[in-house]
């Protein structure tokens, strides 16, 4: 999402730090933010064999307090939030009436009437005007990302870096859930959660304590691999992982079946915004479907990108690029639903040559099995 012509980008409180370390800048969401580093397939590539951090900041918090903080979060989001117990975390979306995101986003429970959301950075002041906007029950919503940096670090040597810099057991601390704890030195909210597909954490602090706590990270977890990670290898990663970004997978016209997400859909909490759209258009089925494809000849499926079949446009292409890890060309795109059972042969329209492509299962990297 470009920003306007004469709007200053946001910058984190890190942002000479990427810059003095060589980091390559861009604009996203209306903030300046490290692309890359040493360069999207190494970080990609450390991620998912030792671990990165990544500077993600420029993602918003919003709190809800008060004794009618739970009833406005079931009228406004999909997913239960009365199954939260405190401490615990689960993905889900605001929605609209017509059936789709108003954002995606992860809902905490901090305490009895306390919950704690991180929004995409784009979407903030929409995200937090759309919650104030449907308050009828007077619970107290407050947009707090000023208040917190947010770094988080992913990949399968996250736990033991993270366990000689932390005062809690983080390798106890399980997967969605959050705890207060001490990183570095410096008080925050420690996460079990990410957007990589492998385990790891996302740690929230106040900003002033930026650079003491990505240093601290960098130089403890250098000897065990740890790297700095930019926005590209994040991008890289949730695809090959198969999570959908908002602009891309989920937008205003997509609704959340279409985007394979009925599992943070819970009908049977009662009414929430988008609930009778979504059940009406369980009853007449889909429109389109959001699957997996991946590239058979040479050619990468770009953003936007139709998908044929027959020679015919049936689709288009949300999110494309190379996958480090898998060595393959990946993209994910909408189709219709009676054309989207894995196996089946279509063609993407690279820039104007048809290169052939197959669905395939979702996600489509899974990280294997590992202890607690």
């Amino acid at each position: 999402m470009a920003t306007p012509a004469g709007i200053a980008l946001k910058r984190t409180a890190l942002n000479a730090v990427h810059k003095a370390s060589g980091a390559k800048m861009v604009e996203f969401g209306g903030w300046e933010m490290p692309v890359e580093y040493s360069g999207i397939t190494q970080e990609h590539l450390a991620v998912r064999q030792s671990a990165g951090l990544f500077d993600v900041s420029h993602m918003g918090e919003i709190e809800i307090r008060g004794p009618q903080a739970l009833g406005l979060l079931q009228r406004v989001t999909c997913n239960d939030a009365s199954r939260l117990q405190t401490g615990q975390a689960q993905y889900s979306a605001l929605m609209y009436p017509q059936g789709s995101a108003v954002d995606d986003c992860v809902v905490y429970r901090l305490g009895q009437d306390d919950y704690f959301l991180c929004v995409n950075a784009a979407n903030t002041d929409k995200d937090f005007d759309w919650i104030v906007r449907h308050n009828a029950v007077g619970a107290d919503v407050e947009n707090v990302s000023a208040d917190y940096a947010q770094l988080a670090i992913q990949g399968p040597r996250a736990r033991e870096i993270l366990a000689n810099v932390t005062d809690a057991d983080a390798g106890g601390l399980r997967n969605y859930w959050a705890c207060r704890a001490r990183c570095c030195g410096v008080e925050g909210l420690l996460a079990r959660t990410g957007y990589t597909g492998e385990d790891g954490f996302e740690f929230y602090f106040g900003p002033e304590e930026s650079e003491r706590v990505w240093n601290g990270l960098l130089e403890t977890g250098k000897p065990l691999g740890l790297v700095p990670a930019g926005l590209g290898a994040r991008n890289t990663l949730r695809l090959e992982a198969g999570f959908p970004l908002y602009g891309h997978e989920l937008d205003e016209e997509t609704t959340i079946l279409e985007a394979n997400l009925r599992w943070i859909c819970k009908f049977e909490k009662g009414d929430f915004i988008g609930r009778e759209a979504l059940l009406e258009e369980s009853r007449k089925g889909l429109r389109k479907k959001l699957v997996g494809l991946v590239m058979t000849d040479r050619g990468i499926a770009r953003d936007g990108y139709p998908v044929l079949i027959g020679g015919e446009v049936a689709g288009r292409v949300t999110s494309g690029s190379p996958a480090p890890f898998l060595k393959k060309n990946i993209a994910l795109a909408y189709m219709p639903p009676q054309s989207a059972e894995v196996g089946r042969e279509v063609e993407v329209d690279v820039r104007g040559k048809k290169v052939p492509a197959r669905v395939a299962p979702l996600p489509f990297y899974k990280r294997a099995k590992r202890d607690p």
